[in-house]
Parts: structure tokens; C-alpha cells; sequence
């Protein structure tokens, strides 16, 4: 019941937050966005530890990684997938970013020598596929163009780079850190290479003071890092990175659901049957037993 209610939560916070991304894009720098965002979750997280009274001292021996789980998962991903979706529809980075998958049971098979059995890769391959008969229509409108071959290559670079953040954040697990003091501490590291990088490459750190920006800036800040990623580090130490990060099939799906609602997306046929696909392949996922 504990998995499948973290699993739930970051599935339904993390496909809302497709929504939130775009109002961040534009008018901030993407480097001074990023930094804003884990700057704001990393006070959302130290604030929930000073009033819950919960620890958030780290022996000085595990900063080293924390620093890296930081970097990796917080700030450096976040600035290759946001350049890459520049170049591309929201329904071919969904598709790329899926491959955190196949690269997140490469690694935890490298570093920390876990078997992945047959089951996770026909749930992998049942999941994608259902991710790519969503998002047909774009993919096929997909163009071999000097720009659309930039962005994904930017934003599989970036799923390279979570993927090798969630190793890191494994790394942390298994030491028994206390994951809100972890992500907390991670998160201001982000913050601060983040905003450091945008005044190194002369983006500035502008602010805009749109309702929409500011909002969205908030409930990213708040729900899709603070909370999000402190459910997701759980899952991960419960489950494992690669079964884990299946979660990010579904990402889409809530996405469409709330723009039927919100905006009157159309489910067509292809769409409906990718649907079923996902959710069948994160049956797979779910039911299959730990194995630790």
C-alpha cells in the first residue's frame, strides 16, 4: 500500500507539472528558472524539518554525494531537457525522456549489480510503446532537421544525466541518509550552481512577475521538487531506480487527461490503445515482488 500510494503521488504531481513547464520558459533565463525552483523547494524543505523537528545535520563524509545527487538530479538534467524542448513538441520529449528506463536498469545493473528480469523489460517495452502510440501523430510529423536531431539529442543527454542523478540518489538511500535533510541540502546546492551558471554564461537572473510565471514557479517549486522528489527517493529506496522511474510513463497521461479537461484534447484511437498499453505495463511493474 506504501508503493503504491508514493508511486500515485509522484505519477499525479509529475504529469501536472507538463502543465506548470511552459509558463516557466520564454522570458527567464532556463538556468535562473531552475534555480529559482530548487532554491524555493530547498526553503520548503528546510522550513517542513525546523517545525517537524526533523533532522537535518549529515556527516560531512556523505556531502560529497549529496553535492552530486544535486547537481545531477536537480540542476544539470533540468537545463538539457529545457533547452532540448525548444527544439521540439512536448509528445517527442515525453517519448525520449521514457528512456530513463532502459538507462536507469543499465546503471543499477553497472553500479550496484541488481538483476533486471524479463518481466521489467517487456514492461519497459509494452510502456514506451504505448508512450510512441499517444504521441504517433507528432512522431510521425517528426523531422530529421538539424534542429529536431539537436533537441533530442539535448534531451537524451539530459535523461542521461537524471538517470546517472537517481544513481546517486540510491547511493544515498542505502546509507540510510534521511531523505528530507538529503534533498534539502541537494536541492540548495542545485540552486546555487544553478544561478551561478546563468550569471557565468551572462543569462542574468531576471525574474518575471507574471501571475502565470510566479504560480507555476510556486507549485513546481513546492509540489513537483519538495514533495515529488522526497516520495520518488522513497520509492526508490522501496523498489529500486528502474522500477521507479517507470512512473514516467504515466507522466503523459495525467498530462492529457487534465488538457481534456482543461482544454478539450481529443483521444483518438491510437491514443486510447498507447493508454491501456501503459497502464497494462505498469501492472507489470507494480505486481511484480521486490526483490532486494
Amino acid at each position: 500500500m506504501q508503493v503504491l500510494l508514493l508511486y500515485a503521488t509522484v505519477v499525479l504531481i509529475w504529469g501536472s507539472t507538463w502543465v506548470a513547464i511552459p509558463f516557466q520558459l520564454g522570458t527567464v533565463a532556463e538556468e535562473a528558472s531552475v534555480g529559482y525552483r530548487f532554491g524555493l523547494a530547498a526553503l520548503a524543505l528546510y522550513a517542513f524539518a525546523l517545525t517537524g523537528r526533523r533532522p537535518l545535520r549529515l556527516p560531512a563524509t556523505a556531502l560529497p554525494l549529496v553535492f552530486l545527487q544535486g547537481v545531477l538530479l536537480f540542476c544539470i538534467n533540468y537545463f538539457f531537457v529545457y533547452y532540448g524542448t525548444a527544439y521540439l513538441t512536448s509528445g517527442i520529449v515525453a517519448v525520449l525522456f521514457s528512456g530513463i528506463l532502459i538507462f536507469n536498469a543499465i546503471f543499477e545493473r553497472l553500479f550496484f549489480g541488481r538483476t533486471i528480469d524479463a518481466r521489467f523489460w517487456l514492461a519497459a517495452a509494452v510502456g514506451i510503446s504505448g508512450i510512441a502510440l499517444i504521441f504517433s501523430t507528432e512522431i510521425a510529423e517528426f523531422s530529421f532537421t538539424d534542429q529536431s536531431v539537436h533537441g533530442g539529442l539535448l534531451v537524451l543527454f539530459g535523461t542521461l544525466i537524471a538517470s546517472l542523478g537517481n544513481m546517486a540518489a540510491v547511493s544515498n538511500t542505502k546509507r540510510r541518509l534521511p531523505v528530507v535533510a538529503v534533498n534539502a541540502h541537494a536541492m540548495a546546492f542545485a540552486a546555487a550552481l544553478a544561478l551561478l551558471i546563468a550569471v557565468a554564461l551572462g543569462r542574468g537572473l531576471d525574474f518575471s512577475m507574471r501571475a502565470d510565471y510566479i504560480l507555476s514557479l510556486a507549485y513546481l517549486a513546492v509540489f513537483g521538487s519538495a514533495v515529488a522528489f522526497g516520495c520518488y527517493l522513497a520509492l526508490l529506496r522501496l523498489i529500486g531506480a528502474a522500477r521507479a522511474s517507470y512512473s514516467s510513463v504515466l507522466f503523459p497521461v495525467v498530462a492529457l487527461l487534465i488538457s481534456t479537461l482543461v482544454e478539450g484534447y481529443r483521444w483518438t484511437i491510437p491514443a486510447v490503445v498507447g493508454m491501456l498499453l501503459t497502464l497494462a505495463g505498469n501492472w507489470l511493474i507494480l505486481s511484480q515482488r521486490k526483490t532486494n
